[in-house]
């Protein structure tokens, strides 16, 4: 069997004076019986390509199975008179949503460390249920009412984001004939929990409209706002407080938040503050003002408050503090929790009502990742906290915001010999070739000798931030002697606004150049070689895995690039298709701009594939993806045969899933065993 070869239909398309040919445009075409059968194929030859590592790809997913406890339970949440969690079964594919009543005076959650079912438990969805029958299984929304009695939730059974409202009865277990298709993510009820907020998309998948639907009422839902600037999306959500409805219209850069009394849903909404271009905030209900999270003038972001009643000017609560990037205020009855980052590490700000002063929460690690975790109730003290490393498994903490005690509320078990002593954790810092000191976290096994084989992951895009996070399937690489490192290139959040800025419109080359410059750096620091490193990314990291591999072929030995955005410029060109608009303020505008067009077609990876010697390519993409679509890792995939015969080029589609790959638990393990197989097969582990 040899590798599909596919059919080449030149189609020409002209920009700004610049004539491109694209040979595999016919690929675009999701429901031709043609494109299927050469996905189809494709699939066959990456497992014909594969099938020697059958038995390593059993043993890593049992090594994943082996360490997890399958049937367990996350740490309750308190929400009114209900503790909220999920359990998890064993066999079983998805999790099932659960509460019991919270005895009186029970202010501790209950945790079972068995994962059996507390006494008293009231299943509100069971997700194997909703899922038999089915190839593709997401929950989007999951919101009970402020008085418990009802449950909005949505589904998608495809994997392309859109979604199927519904309301359950929480008294009688009834679900409701109240059925609103293709909607969004999110929801919101009023105080009362009569009437619901939700929101659609348009054409290009962009969530643009608000609707308020009457729980059982019979009449047709009302629009509430439509957001007419392609630029923007739109969200609802009710504050912690239960006192606002918050309706968000956001760009890239720039924001308008309107409220809406919870206990009158049908008044109208109130701007909390007019959009101004390039002005981001957010906002927080804390009694009788509005806090707002702000970068005018700040360019890493200041808190500020206005009057919840009748908002107006912005009075300063923390000033602007170059190099410490303030991420989200969350306001308690009697305090206020600002998360933010420094130095490349995130952390907590507390201050106490009606007080200046601050105090930040200390952690241990020298390496670490901590955040609020889910924390429904207002009136409240104690907080929960998220924390992780990239040796410490996910904990959750609860903080006494008065006394400062923190109480270890569970560690995510991981099961067999685990034992986080065994590993260590490195920072290093690359220098780019603009002079920029670039940093990246690692991870490995100790006694791990010098010259290893190392995975080198990054992403770089949009502000995320890669902060260290634990993974109990990196431990089949790392027991393997395999070194896995992260590379916080520019584009990231990791080092504050200034650091997106600089990977972003037409400085964001410095993100793929930051990224060969980590992989440099960790060869010549005795790490790792060439013909043992291999790079990962997904998504936007996708992208940085198909422009490192044009910019730097001869530095990996293997690259995994997952939903792979490696078509950016024809993506952006097209505002028809999903997201391109909104993109437009990240990427800059190439169908208005000949520079911009110019400097992305300098860099994307689907234009600049040359006959030259690549490492090894793995892409991993699936069928139903609405943010990147299928055809961009195809298309790619095809050129790079065509161009640069000889490589080994491989394309697995899974064609009943979306962007985040399969949706159930074991399925998604074995998807990471596949690709971990494929990893240690690269550097000589397999």
């Amino acid at each position: 069997m040899s590798p599909p070869a596919a059919r080449r239909v030149p189609v020409e398309r002209t920009h700004h004076g610049d004539t491109v040919v694209d040979e595999y445009v016919w690929l675009t075409q999701k429901d031709d019986p043609e494109v299927r059968a050469y996905l189809e194929a494709e699939n066959a030859w990456t497992e014909q390509r594969t099938a020697h590592l059958a038995k390593t790809r059993e043993a890593v997913f049992e090594e994943i199975r082996g360490r997890t406890q399958e049937t367990d339970l996350s740490v309750p949440t308190r929400k009114g008179g209900y503790w909220y969690y999920t359990r998890t079964v064993e066999g079983r594919q998805y999790g099932i949503q659960c509460r019991r009543p919270a005895a009186p005076g029970e202010t501790a959650p209950p945790v079972t460390g068995d994962g059996a079912p507390p006494a008293g438990e009231e299943v509100l969805l069971d997700g194997n249920e909703l899922a038999e029958g089915k190839d593709f299984f997401a929950l989007g929304t999951f919101d009970v009412s402020p008085d418990g009695t009802r449950l909005a939730f949505s589904t998608d059974f495809a994997g392309d984001e859109r979604f199927t409202l519904r309301v359950k009865d929480l008294t009688t277990g009834e679900v409701l004939a109240d059925e609103i298709p293709e909607v969004f993510y999110g929801s919101a009820w009023s105080a009362d929990g009569s009437t619901l907020f939700y929101v659609t998309v348009d054409d290009a998948w962009r969530p643009h409209r608000v609707w308020r639907h009457t729980v059982s009422g019979g009449t047709k839902d009302e629009l509430v706002f439509e957001e007419p600037d392609e630029r923007f999306w739109v969200g609802v959500e009710l504050t912690r407080s239960q006192k606002f409805l918050l309706i968000e219209a956001q760009s890239k850069v720039t924001t308008e938040v309107r409220a809406i009394p919870a206990d009158d849903p049908t008044a109208p909404a109130t701007v909390v503050a007019p959009r101004r271009q390039g002005v981001e905030y957010s906002v927080e209900h804390h009694g009788h003002r509005f806090l707002i999270l702000h970068n005018d003038g700040a360019e890493d972001f200041a808190l500020a408050y206005t009057s919840a009643d009748a908002p107006g000017d912005w009075v300063p609560l923390i000033p602007h503090e170059p190099g410490t990037r303030l991420e989200s205020v969350d306001a308690f009855a009697r305090h206020l929790v600002v998360s933010q980052r420094r130095d490349g590490l995130t952390g907590l700000r507390v201050i106490t009502d009606g007080s200046t002063d601050s105090y930040e929460i200390d952690f241990p690690e020298p390496l670490y990742s901590v955040g609020l975790d889910s924390n429904p109730e207002y009136d409240t003290a104690v907080i929960r906290l998220h924390y992780t490393s990239l040796v410490t498994p996910d904990s959750v903490y609860d903080y006494d915001l008065t006394t400062r005690a923190m109480t270890l509320r569970k560690r995510k078990p991981v099961l067999g010999d685990f034992d986080p002593e065994a590993y260590e954790q490195h920072r290093e810092w690359a220098t780019a070739p603009d002079g920029t000191r670039v940093p990246i976290s690692l991870v490995a096994r100790r006694g791990t000798p010098k010259d290893a084989p190392l995975l080198l992951y990054g992403y770089g895009s949009y502000e995320h931030s890669l902060d260290p996070w634990f993974s109990i399937a990196r431990l089949s690489l790392l027991d393997r002697g395999v070194v896995f490192a992260v590379a916080h290139v520019r584009g990231g959040g990791e080092l504050g606004r200034r650091w997106y800025d600089q990977g972003k419109m037409l400085a964001k080359r410095n993100t793929f150049t930051d990224f060969v410059a980590c992989a440099r750096h960790l060869t010549a620091a005795g790490w790792t070689s060439a013909d043992k490193l291999v790079a990962r990314g997904g998504s936007a990291g996708g992208l940085l895995m198909g422009a490192v591999a044009n910019l730097a072929p001869d530095a990996f030995a293997g690259i995994v690039a997952e939903v792979p955005f490696v078509d950016a410029l024809n993506s952006i060109l097209d505002p028809t298709l999903p997201l391109t608009v909104t993109e437009w303020e990240e990427w800059g505008n190439p169908l208005e701009s000949p520079e911009v067009y110019a400097y992305m077609k300098s860099y994307t990876p689907y234009e600049n594939v040359a006959p030259v010697a690549y490492p090894a390519i793995l892409a991993v993409t699936s069928l139903n993806d609405t943010r990147v679509l299928y055809h961009e890792p195809a298309r790619w995939i095809a050129r790079l045969r065509a161009t640069a015969p000889g490589g080994d080029y491989l394309l697995k589609t899974e064609m009943g899933a979306g962007h985040g790959g399969p949706s159930g638990r074991y399925d998604s393990w074995k998807e990471e065993a596949f690709v971990v197989a494929w990893i240690l097969d690269r550097v000589g582990r397999a």
